[in-house]
């Protein structure tokens, strides 16, 4: 599967006072981009209802590395760098490339499902297998095991 990638765009209100993109617009870009990634894949809001599933996560952490400023012309992709085989946990990498390729800002999440009437996690179905199955992968991708204690 080719990258999933996603123009930004900078607004003013993203700006923080040391003029530039606040962080927790970081977080911002890539739920929406996470959103879209998996929508145009098929799982769309309307199928977490059906399947009475949704996204959950235990971890997000962005790492700063270069300042991104109002006029900046950003690309951020996402790829899924770890899961366990069922997709039943996986992580997922928000990369923020400026315009000329240089590394932004890396963002990273740990992640599951959670079923919306119990309030506990599920597994994923069968569909969502298939989906996840097919999300561009990263270079460094590995498969884990989650050992229950």
């Amino acid at each position: 599967m080719s990258v999933f990638s996603m123009p930004l765009s900078i607004r003013w209100s993203d700006i923080d006072a040391n003029r530039h993109l606040r962080h927790s617009v970081y977080y911002d870009f890539a739920a929406a981009a996470r959103m879209q990634l998996l929508s145009e894949r098929g799982l769309t809001t309307k199928k977490f209802e059906e399947f009475a599933i949704g996204p959950i996560l235990f971890r997000e952490e962005a790492i700063f590395r270069r300042e991104i400023r109002l006029e900046d012309k950003i690309n951020l992709t996402v790829e899924l760098y770890k899961s366990t085989p069922d997709f039943s946990r996986w992580s997922l990498r928000h990369t923020f490339l400026k315009e000329d390729g240089t590394l932004a800002t890396t963002l990273s999440i740990d992640g599951s499902w959670i079923d919306l009437n119990l309030r506990k996690l599920a597994p994923p179905n069968e569909y969502i297998k298939n989906i996840f199955s097919q999300f561009p992968k990263a270079n460094d991708f590995q498969w884990i095991e989650i050992t229950k204690k």
